[in-house]
């Protein structure tokens, strides 16, 4: 890759740098079609964004994860999944931030998000018992990936049931927000609104599997630890997507939307190891994750857990305003950065 940008970093960083604006600025636009959707076709806010658009806005994430794999960089695929998950946890603390009197996480409220939650904890769990297993392999894939696949969808039917046959509810305040659809997004064009959506789909996979090149002839040519490109650098790019739409869907008081894209969109993501473990032709690509690798999944288990207790909570107000899950998150992701630099 380094000989197709003329062996320059300085080109490298100009490609990594557009894509990452072009990421950023169409992703931000998907939250108000996703939110048009959710209302349009009922399926409410929690499943838009747990699935549609996380896996959406994730698009990016996941093509230069398996561009990376399928190259032999096993390094550069996990740490993108693995950094993008915390990338993304610490962007619903500035979600948190932006969102004006409650904290966010008990505004948002709901036994979908809190389902979410669960389900993000359990994949991240399945990818540690993969990496400590067996290293055995069907067809150069391990047998953990198909586990993931179907622990992925039941999941989901569970948050769906959760929606339409809850067994319980938070309970509702002043400050609680619900799902409830908008009039005016009900008389749109459904299938004007799913071609733009597919638009945008297509334009952050292409924006990923540009950034995946440009971030391997950095690599190549500055010398730079790949960890540190994958966690820390494609990992927050990719995530930006996420971080747009999250904002952009509080500042619209679509709060569900905005949570459920985080959580459910992580939950998505850890299927980033499974997608480049099928595009990993050397082995299991699980057993190549490195100590470093294995210290972000338990921050990420970590942080997990730390949202899904705000949920259950429900804090009104915490410390400078943010709620204490808030706190705990930002301070974790901190932790992470400063143990990958000094390692």
């Amino acid at each position: 890759m380094s000989q197709l940008l003329g062996g320059s970093l300085l080109a490298s960083v100009v490609v990594f740098a557009i894509c990452a604006g072009v990421i950023g600025y169409f992703g931000s636009r998907l939250a108000i079609l996703a939110d048009q959707l959710a209302d349009r076709t009922g399926i409410g806010e929690a499943l838009m964004g747990g699935v549609v658009l996380g896996a959406v806005t994730s698009l990016s994430g996941s093509v230069l994860s398996v561009s990376a794999a399928w190259s032999g960089d096993a390094d550069l695929a996990l740490g993108n999944a693995l950094g993008g998950m915390g990338a993304q946890m610490l962007f619903l603390v500035v979600a948190d931030v932006c969102y004006r009197g409650v904290n966010l996480e008990h505004a948002a409220a709901s036994v979908e998000n809190m389902m979410q939650g669960a389900l993000l904890v359990c994949m991240l769990s399945l990818l540690l018992l993969a990496s400590y297993g067996p290293e055995w392999t069907v067809w150069g894939v391990h047998p953990a990936t198909p586990l993931l696949l179907v622990a992925y969808v039941g999941g989901m039917v569970l948050v769906n049931r959760s929606k339409t046959d809850p067994m319980w509810k938070p309970v509702r305040t002043r400050d609680t927000r619900t799902d409830e659809p908008e009039l005016s997004n009900q008389s749109l064009e459904l299938r004007s609104l799913c071609f733009r959506f597919a638009g945008l789909a297509i334009v952050l996979a292409v924006a990923g599997w540009a950034m995946q090149r440009a971030a391997s002839s950095i690599v190549e040519v500055s010398g730079m630890n790949v960890l540190i490109m994958g966690i820390l650098l494609t990992s927050v790019a990719t995530s930006l997507p996420e971080l747009v739409t999250s904002v952009a869907a509080v500042r619209r008081g679509a709060l569900t939307l905005a949570v459920s894209g985080i959580l459910g969109g992580n939950a998505y993501d850890s299927l980033f190891a499974a997608f480049s473990d099928i595009a990993y032709r050397s082995g299991s690509i699980y057993h190549e994750m490195s100590p470093t690798l294995s210290f972000w999944i338990a921050v990420n288990l970590c942080m997990s857990g730390i949202l899904i207790m705000g949920l259950l909570s429900r804090e009104r107000r915490g410390v400078v305003r943010i709620g204490f899950e808030s706190v705990g998150v930002g301070l974790l992701y901190l932790l992470g950065v400063v143990a990958l630099v000094i390692d």
